[in-house]
């Protein structure tokens, strides 16, 4: 798993006049929580935007006035207008702790049945997993090279090692259907 350096200084100050007047300096009010106690922090914003907009999940080593902690991004809360970060939690990780986290799904191969004239259809972007900050993958593979017409793969059906699967079992990650162009000719091949 990817990792990225964040400064950040511990916030005095609460409260929405506060948070206001950061906001109006380009910072982000955070918040990290987890550990021994909760730090109430302000970040960058321009910082953010390598670690939020992107489908790549990171721990953040977030830099506090020179202590270190390893953390994930847990919540984000955004601008209506602007989109811009407003607040971010962070949830503190550490090594002998399993982590719950949403990793992006990523497809191998050329699916049997899209050969066949069906359409990939891609159900779940991100897979919900728990296991420790260091067996995290980047990105869950699957293996798609023998999806047929008609067929799915389910969260039941996968398997990783060191992690495990929170989904519902029973729902579909990744299927392929079948087209009307595909139905029809598959008609007229009966037909012949």
């Amino acid at each position: 798993m990817q990792t990225i350096e964040l400064k950040a200084a511990k916030r005095e100050n609460l409260g929405k006049t506060a948070t206001k007047q950061l906001r109006n300096e380009g910072q982000v009010p955070c918040v990290l929580y987890g550990g021994e106690e909760t730090l109430h922090v302000s970040a960058p914003l321009k910082d953010f935007n390598k670690l939020i907009y992107t489908p790549s999940v990171h721990i953040v080593k977030l830099n506090v006035n020179g202590k270190v902690y390893d953390a994930i991004i847990q919540d984000v809360q955004f601008h209506p207008v602007s989109d811009d970060a407003i607040h971010v939690d962070f949830l503190q990780v550490f090594e002998d702790k399993p982590v719950t986290i949403e990793i992006p799904v990523k497809l191998n191969g050329l699916a049997a049945g899209v050969k066949a004239g069906g359409k990939l259809n891609l159900e779940k972007r991100k897979l919900k997993v728990k296991a420790l900050a260091k067996d995290l993958p980047d990105v869950l593979d699957i293996d798609i090279t023998k999806l047929g017409l008609g067929k799915g793969i389910q969260v039941g059906h996968l398997s990783y090692d060191n992690l495990e699967l929170l989904n519902n079992k029973n729902q579909v990650v990744v299927s392929v259907k079948l087209t009307r162009a595909a139905r029809a000719a598959g008609q007229t091949a009966e037909e012949a």
